[in-house]
């Protein structure tokens, strides 16, 4: 039993780091051709690179859903949210403090706290996201992303979403290159996912644990590690404040782009003590989020603190419900 479960968690990390390093070869790999085809930079940052850096959760949950894995679809969603608003901010504001001052990052803020709404909504309501709820939510990116698509184009202020995942304009290459990460990019994200996903279900019915406590820790933490790598060292070179609207944008994109294309491959049902514990949650995370930008408030080192002791705490939670495991 215990070599069978050794081996499910070591296709379970070598899933997660395929899928990653997929992603990224994706993304780096459109970025490349779209620059040889001389593709507009503003079109590459809101289409390629924001829709491309949610591949990999995006993949995973369409993965989970089409093959009735909804738990890991939901608690992947679910679990980076908090992951990247007690982990991904918490740890650095330890080193150096966020400011929140960044203009802009209000309205993405408040746009945040209104997609969370629309999710909680959909597990409080109906209970599961099907394909009409499923195309709303979709729907929802769509038009968030044509709203900073408007407001970038007009000449307005610099959109710290747009800034966070400009970054990756430098990844362009020759025609060669960027095909083949291109082709290894839409060969991995698949395989990564079937990794993460076969096995995980599999490791949660050997350990008598439902589906959502692996998609909440190990897929939502590991595929947050970028998001984390990137803030910490930003916050040694005391510029973590440039990483806190990638986090709010990722986190929009998860709630809408990784939450609609789950409900367009199927029915997502939320599962009961999801709704009792990791939903109310990650509404604390958001809106402790929220209030702190919406008031221009800094994350400082006691607040960081606070955030990553709620980290700990969500984790240990899990632990202890899942019978201490």
């Amino acid at each position: 039993m215990i070599p069978v479960l050794y081996q499910q968690i070591a296709f379970l990390i070598l899933g997660l780091g395929v899928l990653l390093i997929a992603g990224d070869l994706l993304v780096r790999g459109a970025v490349g051709l779209a620059a040889a085809l001389k593709v507009p930079a503003l079109v590459v940052s809101l289409t390629i690179v924001a829709f491309g850096t949610s591949a990999p959760e995006m993949v995973v949950s369409i993965q989970a859903v089409l093959s009735g894995n909804d738990g890991i679809a939901l608690g992947n969603i679910i679990g980076s949210n908090i992951a990247n608003i007690f982990l991904v901010l918490g740890l650095p504001a330890l080193i150096y403090p966020i400011t929140t001052h960044v203009l802009g990052l209000r309205r993405h803020a408040a746009f945040m706290l209104a997609a969370t709404a629309v999710f909680v909504a959909a597990a409080y309501g109906p209970g599961y996201i099907n394909t009409s709820i499923g195309a709303g939510l979709f729907a929802g990116i769509v038009f968030y992303v044509a709203y900073m698509w408007v407001r970038a184009s007009t000449g307005k202020a610099n959109d710290p979403v747009i800034d966070e995942v400009e970054e990756y304009q430098a990844a362009g290459g020759v025609t060669a290159k960027t095909i083949g990460f291109l082709i290894a990019g839409l060969i991995g994200l698949p395989l990564g996912a079937h990794l993460l996903v076969s096995n995980g279900a599999t490791l949660a019915a050997g350990l008598g644990v439902r589906e959502e406590l692996i998609g909440l820790t190990i897929i939502a933490f590991g595929t947050s590690l970028p998001e984390l790598a990137t803030v910490i060292a930003a916050a040694f070179h005391k510029k973590s404040d440039v990483a806190i609207g990638g986090v709010i944008g990722s986190n929009i994109f998860n709630l809408l782009a990784v939450g609609g294309a789950a409900g367009l491959a199927g029915t997502a049902v939320f599962d009961p003590e999801s709704m009792r514990v990791d939903i109310p949650i990650m509404i604390i995370a958001t809106i402790a989020l929220g209030v702190y930008v919406l008031t221009r408030r800094n994350i400082g080192r006691l607040t960081g603190g606070i955030f990553f002791a709620g980290y700990i705490g969500f984790i240990l939670l899990l632990t202890k419900l899942a019978g201490g495991l």
